[in-house]
């Protein structure tokens, strides 16, 4: 019972600094118009993940191109990792590294956003995939640990989570990209 409630009340306490992280709220802020700003004009919102991390990726890409709280009009998200033949075929034939990176430079244009989800924030696939959004000039926003990890370096906007551990990342993670959600369908559809 005791261990039950300490992983609990870890979970609460990230959320917690969370909420009493003045810069981390106004950069959601600043995140929901940039977001809302590339749908209204036409752009796509692409995740990238691994492992659990492209798991929520991906269910926060379907809570843009399915719905959130309302019945509205699909908006163009989607997670990079959804297709299986090219990840595989791109893997064995280049490298898993450039995975994101390849796919991100086929169909990724400017006025676009990418949101890369990684725990330490080091995961190179992700870290390549912002470097050619740089060279695009595709928004970049990194979901990490407390660190940054080297994306911290990459990203245009930053969520460092404050903890390094992992359960505690993704949950927050999740509530940070169902705010996010949340509010963009609030902005664009009224």
């Amino acid at each position: 019972m005791n261990k039950i409630k300490e992983i609990i009340e870890s979970s609460i306490n990230v959320k917690q600094q969370l909420l009493q992280d003045d810069t981390m709220l106004q950069r959601i802020n600043t995140v929901v118009n940039v977001i809302s700003d590339a749908f209204i004009a036409g752009n796509k919102v692409l995740f990238c993940g691994n492992g659990g991390s492209a798991a929520d990726a991906q269910h926060l890409a379907a809570e843009f191109s399915g719905r959130f709280y309302k019945n509205r009009k699909a908006l163009p998200a989607e997670a990079l990792h959804c297709n299986t033949s090219y990840l595989t075929a791109v893997a064995n034939d280049y490298s898993y590294d450039v995975i994101y990176a390849r796919l991100l430079d086929g169909i990724g244009v400017k006025g676009d956003v990418v949101i890369g989800l990684s725990t330490s924030g080091n995961s190179v696939n992700i870290v390549k995939a912002f470097e050619v959004a740089r060279e695009k000039d595709i928004v970049t926003i990194g979901l990490t640990g407390a660190s940054g990890g080297t994306m911290k370096d990459v990203s245009d906007y930053l969520f460092n989570v404050p903890s390094s551990i992992t359960p505690r990342i993704q949950e927050s993670h999740i509530l940070l990209g169902h705010i996010i959600c949340e509010l963009v369908e609030e902005k664009v559809f009224g």
